[in-house]
């Protein structure tokens, strides 16, 4: 049994043939996706997260009104860049939308990548400390926002409140109970994989890392997966972990299937270089008729190792085709591998 969600990349352009032509488009095709998404029996909607693009960026709005409008689908991002953040109000806005979905939020957090534009988060004030990369500021910054989800007080009261005070340090308000324990990190190494698991959080692992032994994708995947969970055994944590990897994922079952993915499936693992000094492996897309497709997924080690599968969609095809295409994954594929 697996859980499965969407991963969608929020895009829009003013193109022709796209569905999502503006921000308010992507915006409100995303509460209704994952409102179908619910429906069809899908577990979780995910969201990217970049700044300075026509895709999603501001995802705590987006995750509360889809919380305010389902009842039972997991919400997440994958993920928030850490390097744009401030994490005491990242802690109110995160809490207050798990709240309004009665806690369902699955927070995918990470020290982030390459961005559209150069050092993008100094544009938002912050900037590293001496001796610092910018990658130690986003940790840094994870660790800040962990340690404040916990709800313990920390801030010294004012002796002339507007307001009564309890007794006692203030902690952030609201507080969420339980959020601590559903934040996930997106690893692109073995070792931040390790680093995630010593921190308590889930593990997020997406369709590309940073290679590290010249095997195939899925192969360097599965044996970053058994690290974290190793990790995680040692360090002792109470809850259990899970683990999530995203896959392009596409059943041809009709001619417009074929139209749009028929090539995809052909394609195979690459490699590039997403900073110029470490070399990635990107994972292939599988796009087949439903039988080679059961046939070609049974293959991959990772999918077997995590209990979570995120779909990555064309959310620009609009609301109808991608139901359609997750609906294919549930019915003609989920089933015959055992993920349903």
């Amino acid at each position: 049994m697996k859980k499965i969600g969407f991963l969608s990349f929020g895009h829009w352009a003013n193109h022709p043939s796209y569905k999502a032509r503006t921000a308010s488009d992507t915006l409100l095709q995303s509460i209704d996706l994952a409102v179908a998404a619910e429906e069809i029996g899908l577990d979780g909607a995910y969201f990217r997260v970049h700044h300075f693009a026509r895709q999603l960026a501001s995802p705590f709005p987006l995750l509360s009104a889809i919380g305010a409008k389902t009842s039972k689908i997991e919400i997440g991002t994958g993920v928030i860049d850490m390097r744009y953040e401030n994490p005491l109000y990242m802690v109110e806005d995160a809490s207050a939308a798990d709240l309004i979905s009665e806690g369902r939020l699955q927070l995918g957090i990470s020290r982030g990548s390459p961005e559209q534009v150069i050092d993008g988060w100094r544009a938002f004030g912050y900037e590293p400390a001496e001796g610092e990369t910018d990658a130690d500021m986003g940790r840094k910054k994870a660790l800040e926002f962990l340690e404040r989800l916990n709800g313990e007080g920390f801030a010294e009261p004012n002796p002339n409140p507007m307001f009564p005070n309890p007794p006692g340090l203030l902690r952030l308000e609201p507080h969420s109970e339980g959020l601590r324990e559903r934040i996930w990190w997106g690893a692109a190494s073995n070792a931040t994989a390790v680093w995630a698991a010593e921190n308590g959080m889930h593990l997020q692992s997406s369709t590309l890392k940073y290679d590290e032994n010249g095997k195939p994708f899925h192969v360097q995947q599965a044996e970053q997966i058994r690290l974290y969970k190793e990790a995680w055994k040692k360090a002792g944590h109470q809850h259990e972990p899970r683990v999530s990897v995203s896959r392009s994922i596409f059943a041809l079952v009709t001619e417009q299937d074929r139209y749009y993915f028929g090539e995809q499936g052909k394609g195979a693992d690459s490699f590039g270089y997403i900073e110029s000094d470490k070399r990635a492996i990107f994972g292939k897309s599988y796009a087949a008729e439903p039988e080679k497709l059961i046939a070609d997924l049974a293959q991959d080690e990772a999918i077997q190792e995590a209990d979570t599968l995120l779909l990555t969609i064309p959310n620009t095809l609009g609301v109808d085709y991608n139901v359609h295409i997750l609906s294919s994954i549930l019915k003609y594929i989920a089933p015959e591998l055992g993920w349903r």
